[in-house]
């Protein structure tokens, strides 16, 4: 800046020498030019800029000037009460602190934007989980503000049914029961049959075949029993919708240990709404996005879906914890973030190493 201040006042002290060799007539002519051409410029700018290096020139050069005629630049005494008002907020600013939350973790960022490219159906609450697991604590808020400034929308959300909050309140003594289907390649159907723990959200597979019978059906309650063992006497009452495949035989089993079938009403898929939103989010996640041999293929890749659900997928009804997989102390130190690839990828997993 001070270079630019010799550079104009050199650029004056020529002008000023090539005035003297001018004569009278000429200097006349080009003020009024000049003056017309200011007044003109007047009209158009509100409020000129000067930078600091020209209010010094002009305030050098008015000294030379009649007071008659100094009223006639824009620099006015308002002007130069303005300019110390300037130099004495500069004298006396401190740094200012903006208040609220700290800011988020450089890491952070990278991690939800790396999340969001790399699994497109998952939304911000669902990556805001991912990043609890990883001991890397985040809103859902924040996640949502770092998806749109770098232009991602979040996924649609799905707002919980009635019979949802219905149940939540029952969630300790209810786990549900309910048959879901997959077509093969060759369009064959298979069905599969799932049950899943309300309080603690934990799934069982409980089998796949492809003529669901009743006998079938029974079968795998006995064997559902058998998983649950000691915890049979907490989890008090099986909740089934009305399905043909669910004889009086199935009810029959869980009554033999004292535990009473809680029927849904006809046609309502929201009373069994945690059953039904687990097979949404399975197909979603996996079977939507596969195509399925035959049955021993189904079985082995809803197995491992059933692994990475209990152990490892966050659930907000658990804190963002998974059934099996407490959350990680956030004091730890936090090491490189690898991704795990499940069923050659349509699952990623992430974890850190030391």
């Amino acid at each position: 800046m001070a270079l630019r201040l010799l550079y104009l006042i050199l650029l004056r002290i020529l002008g000023w020498i090539a005035l003297l060799m001018r004569s009278e007539a000429s200097k006349n002519a080009e003020i009024l030019v000049l003056r017309h051409q200011l007044a003109v410029l007047r009209r158009q700018v509100a409020r000129p800029r000067p930078s600091w290096a020209d209010r010094a020139v002009i305030a050098a050069l008015s000294r030379l000037l009649p007071r008659a005629l100094r009223g006639h630049l824009f620099v006015t005494p308002g002007t130069l009460l303005r300019w110390h008002s300037d130099l004495v907020k500069r004298r006396w600013a401190y740094t200012r602190r903006d208040p609220g939350r700290p800011p988020t973790r450089p890491t952070v960022p990278e991690l939800v934007l790396r999340m969001a490219a790399e699994n497109p159906h998952w939304g911000y609450r669902r990556i805001a989980g991912e990043l609890t697991g990883l001991g890397r604590s985040a809103g859902a808020s924040t996640v949502w503000a770092i998806l749109k400034r770098a232009g991602i929308d979040p996924a649609p959300r799905r707002s919980g049914p009635t019979w949802a909050d219905c149940l939540r309140s029952q969630a300790s003594e209810i786990f549900a029961v309910d048959f879901f289907h997959v077509d093969t390649v060759l369009l064959q159907r298979l069905y599969c049959m799932v049950a899943m723990e309300i309080s603690t959200r934990q799934v069982h597979l409980l089998g796949v075949t492809a003529q669901p019978t009743g006998g079938w059906a029974v079968q795998q309650a006995r064997e559902l029993l058998m998983v649950l063992d000691d915890r049979v006497d907490r989890v008090g009452f099986p909740i089934r919708d009305r399905d043909a495949k669910f004889t009086d035989a199935f009810d029959a089993v869980f009554a033999s240990q004292a535990v009473r079938v809680l029927l849904t009403p006809v046609r309502a898929p929201r009373a069994n709404a945690y059953i039904e939103r687990w097979i949404g989010g399975c197909r979603r996640a996996l079977l939507d996005r596969t195509l399925i041999i035959n049955e021993r293929h189904l079985r082995h890749v809803l197995t491992a879906y059933e692994t990475h659900f209990n152990t490892h997928r966050p659930h907000r009804a658990l804190q963002q914890a998974a059934p099996l997989r407490p959350l990680p102390d956030p004091n730890d130190p936090h090491g490189k973030v690898i991704r795990r690839d499940l069923l050659g990828g349509l699952i990623h997993e992430y974890a850190q190493v030391a």
